[in-house]
């Protein structure tokens, strides 16, 4: 076994600041983690002065090796760059995305009830309703932006039907999720979007307490009824819970049918085998594969442990970049092609292991409906113009998209 070492200052990750957002802009990204995988498929970050150090695991087996490990590795220091620099996450052993099993598990049971594939299959005809009255309203109407009069409404359109909020709250939910994660502006300030999580929060609140006044329809007030280790759920566990969900179904889904029509747009080819794939659950796994917005997750090392020969320390960052895994030369055969008929497809998209996302069959069932009623109504996807890409260090995509349909 290769044995890996820490980079030194001759180490070409000096320039490859992957803390900085504008490095996932650039144009030989893909190149710069190609060349990682080969050579260091887990190599060291170096620290700055605002922030620690950090693993970087960019190959597909050592990235599983870690998902699959909630022994040896916690999510209870933060999940994402943003929080594990900082070293806490303020909802850890209440969230269900920064808490470790056994509470984990008992947690997520009380989730997935609502999120089971019959349970989401039950939306498809709301999502079906939208999504073709949007397409009559944009097809043949000229250049529209497809980010923000579609795929921003129908994934919180659903999310909304699925918790109890009601739409009329939609528009507020989808400008304050934009800001929390991701930014098309360059300037906007740390500060903003933490600005912009407390608001989703509070929003939250606002309808836990409606809803215990009048119950609705929805996870809310499901999980109101619910007790967790012997006690009702407090208005904070419902809301960061609820939360996760917000921000994890919206983004996940509204950016990877941005980024797959991007892709339609750039490539009238690849639009064309999309329309003429005979599998769509196949075609729907690949465009995941190769769309899925979420670049990274992370987790704390809880002992020393031993990765694909990089000798981790306790209490070390450890980030698994799915957008590099998801391309790995040894897993996938030609993996930058976009394939159709992918199969199989063990895509990392969702995670793996423990934390494979609660919210995937969601997820799959509105990309899959959104882009299905799309093949069918239109004939082309054309590019009208420059789409504005998002400044972030944890999803990559389009906060803007315009488009015409022929």
């Amino acid at each position: 076994m290769t044995t890996l070492f820490r980079s030194t200052s001759q180490d070409d990750m000096q320039v490859w600041d992957l803390t900085e957002p504008t490095t996932h802009l650039r144009a030989d990204i893909a190149e710069f983690w190609r060349n990682r995988r080969r050579r260091q498929p887990v190599f060291w970050h170096d620290s700055a002065p605002d922030h620690p150090g950090f693993w970087v695991v960019c190959g597909y087996d050592p990235a599983v090796t870690i998902y699959r490990d909630s022994k040896r590795f916690t999510s209870q220091r933060g999940n994402v760059l943003l929080t594990l620099l900082a070293g806490r996450d303020n909802a850890a052993g209440k969230m269900l995305a920064v808490t470790d099993p056994p509470r984990h598990t008992r947690l997520r049971r009380l989730m997935t009830a609502a999120l089971t594939r019959t349970a989401v299959r039950a939306l498809a005809p709301r999502i079906q309703e939208h999504t073709r009255r949007l397409l009559t309203e944009w097809s043949g109407s000229g250049s529209f932006d497809f980010a923000e009069e579609i795929a921003s409404r129908i994934p919180i359109w659903t999310i909304c039907d699925l918790l109890g909020i009601p739409d009329s709250e939609h528009d507020v939910l989808v400008s304050l999720t934009k800001q929390a994660l991701s930014s098309a502006d360059a300037a906007q300030s740390a500060v903003a979007a933490s600005a912009a999580r407390q608001e989703i929060l509070l929003c939250l609140l606002d309808q836990v307490e409606a809803q215990r006044r009048h119950p609705a329809n929805g996870l809310i007030t499901a999980l109101i009824g619910e007790e967790f280790e012997d006690a009702p759920l407090s208005d904070d566990q419902i809301v960061t819970n609820c939360y996760s969900i917000i921000l994890g179904g919206d983004e996940t889904s509204r950016l990877t049918m941005i980024n797959a029509v991007y892709a339609f747009a750039e490539d009238p080819r690849l639009w064309d085998r999309f329309k003429e794939a005979e599998d769509m659950g196949a075609a729907v796994e690949e465009v995941i594969r190769c769309f899925a917005p979420t670049m990274h997750f992370g987790r704390v090392a809880n002992t020393d442990v031993e990765i694909h020969g990089a000798r981790i320390t306790a209490g070390e960052i450890v980030t698994m970049w799915n957008v590099s895994a998801n391309r790995d030369e040894t897993r996938f055969s030609d993996p930058d092609a976009v394939l159709f008929d992918r199969k199989p497809n063990p895509h990392l998209a969702f995670g793996y292991g423990a934390h494979f996302c609660v919210g995937a069959h969601l997820a799959r069932l509105e990309i899959a409906i959104v882009l299905d009623e799309m093949r069918r109504s239109a004939r082309t996807v054309v590019s009208k113009g420059t789409p504005q890409p998002l400044h972030s260090n944890f999803l990559h995509g389009y906060a803007t998209l315009p488009i015409e349909f022929g």
